[in-house]
């Protein structure tokens, strides 16, 4: 499928950046969009500095599919998260039905499900349990993007990101880490991959996985990295938090934890 003008939300954040740099040259134009600074446009790219809580059908005109890594990538209060991960992606999935946008790969993330223990090795059909209001907002995101490719016809691929750092850090990593060539493959999936609406864990080909990835795999996904070679290194580092070590969603689950640990999902 070829694309001639493809918009990068979020492009000045971690993720972004990888993805400016590894996605240069692969389309006629790159359209870059954030709140924050981006420098300079470099051939081929749009810049266009935007915040998605605010009007955005100028963002999506005449772009044929987006990659939406914009919004807050960590918990905050409702004051935060309310306009970037939810008001922000309303308008984005607004504008782009406007502008007959045909697919979206959307940034979700681990902590859609965090609140599922570590023993339970789940796949993309796991009931959703966020883990914080950041949480929550990814698995709002996730919802809409059912609503607007079921309805409208826009095709989105919604890719629960676990921990993509360019290493792992911690032994948590060493089972939801993803390299960030892992990552450029998956994009390049939803890019090309023939498909309506679905979900897929970001993450390596870790032994270690909470997450049975094999809907991501049925669409064309092979991982070419692995964590398990960090685990002599990074085993022993755990933290002496019962409630992140019990749960896939690690320190972002204890956060404000004042629930019944026996009653994790």
């Amino acid at each position: 499928m070829a694309y001639y003008r493809v918009l990068l939300t979020g492009a000045a954040g971690n993720l972004g950046r990888v993805l400016r740099e590894r996605l240069a040259g692969r389309f006629p134009v790159l359209r870059l969009s954030d709140v924050a600074e981006m420098g300079p446009a470099d051939p081929g790219e749009e810049v266009v500095r935007c915040d998605l809580a605010d009007a955005v059908a100028e963002l999506c005109r005449n772009v044929d599919a987006i990659l939406h890594f914009g919004g807050r990538s960590t918990e905050a209060g409702w004051d935060t998260v309310l306009p970037a991960n939810i008001i922000g992606a309303i308008n984005l999935w607004e504008a782009a039905r406007k502008a007959s946008v045909r697919r979206i790969i959307f940034a979700s993330s681990n902590h859609v499900i965090g609140l599922h223990r570590r023993s339970e090795r789940i796949d993309h059909r796991a009931m959703a349990a966020p883990d914080c209001r950041y949480g929550l907002s990814k698995a709002f995101g996730e919802d809409l993007a059912a609503l607007y490719a079921y309805k409208h016809g826009i095709a989105a691929l919604c890719i629960r990101i676990g921990s993509a750092y360019a290493e792992p850090a911690d032994a948590r990593q060493l089972s939801t880490w993803m390299s960030f060539d892992d990552l450029l493959r998956m994009v390049e999936i939803g890019l090309s991959a023939d498909y309506t609406y679905e979900i897929v864990y970001g993450v390596s080909d870790n032994s270690r996985s909470f997450w049975n990835n094999a809907n991501a795999e049925r669409l064309g996904y092979r991982s070419g990295d692995s964590a398990d070679r960090f685990i002599a290194a990074l085993a022993g580092r755990t933290t002496d938090d019962p409630i992140a070590e019990r749960t896939q969603g690690g320190s972002f689950s204890s956060l404000e934890f004042s629930g019944d640990p026996d009653a994790l999902p």
